[in-house]
């Protein structure tokens, strides 16, 4: 070989070197671009993710509260109802209650006559019209004489001076009957307390 052969296989051999080591160190670069590149998408998809789940986080969270706020409104409405019916029948009851004391009225100055048969008749549609009544939830508030006054249940219209010290503070006489509705009061009755 010539050392004009040798000389060009050298350089061949130099360009040849040369453009290994640009390639790797292109190679090297593209890697590193790639590896960066692939580290922010990774990072992009990250942060997506923790988007993602703060934003589901946060409609289940909208979504309990809609639900339990729905709850909330089907009891409430329920209770109305509830309330509604038994306030309907209470102003009903109400408004029967003077004829539950005009049938009493009755009832004594029947039992004055002689006629039993006419007592006997009213008896019968003043029991039917009680237990209709019954049948609503009206009962009688049992009050008696000697009954220790509570203002909570009883209505007092007078004072008198008490027969005895024992009656001090006591029901002396029943004037009109009271009633109530379940548990609620609705005509309380009406006494005179000895004083």
């Amino acid at each position: 070989m010539s050392k004009e052969n040798i000389d060009a296989a050298a350089s061949e051999q130099t360009e040849v070197q040369d453009t290994e080591f640009t390639s790797s160190e292109n190679n090297q670069e593209s890697n590193q671009d790639s590896s960066s590149e692939f580290n922010e998408a990774e990072e992009t998809v990250e942060t997506s993710l923790e988007k993602l789940e703060k934003a589901v986080a946060s409609e289940q969270d909208k979504f309990l509260r809609l639900f339990a706020e729905f709850e909330n409104y089907k009891k409430r409405t329920s209770k109305e109802r509830m309330d509604l019916f038994k306030t309907a029948n209470q102003e009903v009851i109400i408004a029967m209650l003077p004829v539950v004391d005009d049938f009493e009225r009755a009832m004594k100055e029947l039992s004055k006559e002689q006629d039993s048969e006419l007592y006997k008749g009213v008896s019968l549609i003043q029991n039917k019209f009680i237990g209709v009544l019954k049948n609503k939830g009206l009962e009688e508030v049992v009050v008696s004489a000697g009954d220790t006054f509570d203002s909570e249940m009883h209505d007092a219209i007078t004072q008198i001076p008490a027969p005895d010290k024992k009656m001090k503070g006591k029901v002396i006489d029943v004037i009109e009957k009271g009633f109530q509705l379940g548990d609620k009061i609705i005509r309380h009755p009406k006494v005179v307390v000895g004083n």
